[in-house]
């Protein structure tokens, strides 16, 4: 059963990685196109880069394209994320186009392209010991909980599907994953191209982390998927 498991793991880390390259080569037209739309109306920087807990917890510089604006004087940068997404980044977030340089995540080896979403360093000292489970799998750029409700579903809902997704992983669920996520970006269902603070469901504990997350220059702001 062990070595069964093991060779699954690397069949599934040769998905991420063929899966990877493939979408790279015939994406990149669209990511220069992205990357030019995204200077023009935004200027630089082009990605958004911050740091996400991975495998084991383990820190990993997440990149993805930038969509929204610096906080003005007087704007509170985690409590105005609906109203800094840019015209431009609210078409990349409605089609998930904003999570297409992830791609190099996964090539690298740091995430994987079906797993439980990266979400915020300040959340991990906040998990309960089965919610910390979520990290015994590599994150990935689609998963479980992102194809059962992702931003209309309850935040510790979603912790509990990616608890579930560890437990039941195989590569048949991955496939069916990454079949729904393809219908669903192509319906835009399920996707918020912002969400401002009070409409996420926070408990209490990860409200706390939220605003003792350190803020990265111009950044797509601190959204927990």
């Amino acid at each position: 059963m062990i070595a069964q498991r093991r060779l699954e793991l690397v069949v599934k880390r040769s998905m991420d990685v063929l899966g990877a390259i493939v979408g790279l080569t015939l994406l990149a037209p669209l990511l220069v196109w992205t990357a030019l739309a995204v200077v023009i109306t935004q200027g630089r920087p082009i990605l958004f880069r911050q740091e996400r807990p991975g495998l084991h917890g383990e820190l990993f510089t997440i990149v993805k394209f930038r969509t929204m604006r610096s906080p003005l004087p007087g704007e509170v940068w985690h409590e105005t994320d609906a109203q800094r997404v840019t015209r431009i980044g609210r078409i990349l977030r409605s089609t998930s186009i904003d999570e297409l340089p992830e791609l190099w995540n996964v090539l690298r080896g740091e995430m994987s392209l079906v797993g439980p979403r990266p979400l915020l360093v300040g959340y991990l000292d906040r998990y309960t010991p089965e919610e910390r489970r979520r990290h015994e799998i590599r994150p990935g750029i689609t998963g479980w909980a992102a194809v059962n409700g992702r931003h209309a579903a309850r935040f510790e809902d979603r912790l509990k599907l990616d608890v579930w997704y560890v437990d039941h992983w195989s590569l048949g669920l991955d496939i069916r994953i990454l079949a729904r996520t393809v219908s669903q970006v192509l319906r835009r269902t399920d996707v918020a191209a912002a969400q401002d603070r009070s409409e996420i469901d926070f408990p209490r504990r990860f409200a706390t982390g939220l605003e003792e997350a350190s803020k990265p220059p111009g950044s797509r702001g601190p959204s927990p998927d």
